[in-house]
């Protein structure tokens, strides 16, 4: 039986440009040392609507993610989305992840925020990027660091996630490099 090479699905949800996808994808092998492939887990998230506050609940789509997912061919979903998401405490957020889970999801909605129309392409992809490797962390169970360039330094605001940078910390690095090592995955060094 021919062995399956571990691979990081990355799920569009709706319309979104292919440099969104490509940015994500390339970060997503460099840190986790993992091919990607874009697939189509679902056809839309209206189930996840709430009228009362115009936003999409991201559990009911990360828990829709999970029972889609092919586990024997997917280690871990990315979905990408351009709807603004909640969760019931708090007001929106820039992503959600299953804690060690299969599944998580980010949205682009409120990442382009402060940026200038002109010349601004960079940042936004840049926020993008960062916001998907802090979420795909989570589920290679990596927790929120104190570390403010670690990329997987909680967010507040939109300044917080432009001040930390796109790569992990010593610490962060030894927590993923231990866990891939618990699932039997070879990650390149560092």
């Amino acid at each position: 039986m021919p062995q399956t090479v571990p691979t990081i699905a990355l799920a569009p949800l709706g319309s979104l440009d292919s440099d969104i996808i490509v940015a994500i994808a390339q970060k997503t092998q460099q840190v986790f040392g993992m091919q990607t492939e874009t697939v189509s887990l679902l056809k839309d998230v209206a189930f996840a609507y709430d009228p009362s506050r115009d936003q999409y609940n991201s559990t009911a789509i990360l828990d829709a993610l999970a029972s889609n997912a092919e586990p024997a061919r997917y280690r871990k979903i990315v979905a990408i989305t351009d709807v603004d998401l909640f969760i019931p405490i708090l007001t929106f957020v820039y992503g959600e992840a299953q804690l060690n889970g299969i599944a998580c999801i980010i949205s682009t909605r409120r990442l382009s925020q402060d940026l200038s129309v002109i010349a601004s392409r960079p940042d936004y992809l840049q926020r993008i990027v960062k916001e998907a490797i802090h979420e795909l962390g989570h589920t290679f169970s990596l927790r929120h660091c104190k570390d403010p360039s670690c990329i997987m330094h909680y967010c507040r605001t939109i300044r917080d996630v432009d001040r930390k940078s796109e790569e992990l910390c010593r610490y962060c690095k030894i927590l993923l490099s231990d866990e891939m090592s618990v699932l039997g995955e070879d990650r390149p060094q560092r």
